[in-house]
């Protein structure tokens, strides 16, 4: 748009007719642009992994409470055999079903496990990508 355009307005003060298509096809197109980087977001969140636990926890097993407690102990579970995606995760907060492999009380275990991660702890950033609304 040159400075004449931006000048231009009607007889009441008001932007040309001009000028407002202008405003609109450059909303449009912002609106084109913005949409299939959300989608793209949308699938990384889904594809994102949580290790369980995280690598600096190796070897520890995960008590039904999700807090991590030595291997052999009553009533804990032993560490995921790899980390889970994102989708997984999302759905077993959800209430359903284990993901594949893991039986339902395991699964338990590393959604309370989850649930507990904090900033700075590996799988944090996806657990809170799945937290966000769409």
């Amino acid at each position: 748009m040159s400075d004449k355009d931006e000048m231009e307005q009607d007889g009441e003060g008001k932007p040309s007719r001009r000028v407002v298509l202008a405003l609109g096809a450059a909303a449009a197109s912002t609106v084109v642009t913005i949409r299939p980087a959300l989608a793209q977001t949308a699938g990384s969140v889904l594809n994102c992994q949580i290790p369980v636990p995280a690598p600096q926890a190796a070897g520890q097993y995960i008590a039904a409470d999700g807090t991590l407690v030595a291997p052999g102990t009553p009533g804990s579970f032993p560490p995921a055999a790899r980390p889970l995606t994102g989708e997984e995760v999302k759905v077993m907060l959800n209430g359903g079903p284990s993901p594949a492999g893991i039986d339902s009380q395991s699964a338990q275990a590393y959604a309370n496990y989850i649930r507990r991660l904090q900033a700075g702890m590996s799988g944090f950033t996806c657990y809170a990508s799945l937290q966000m609304p769409r």
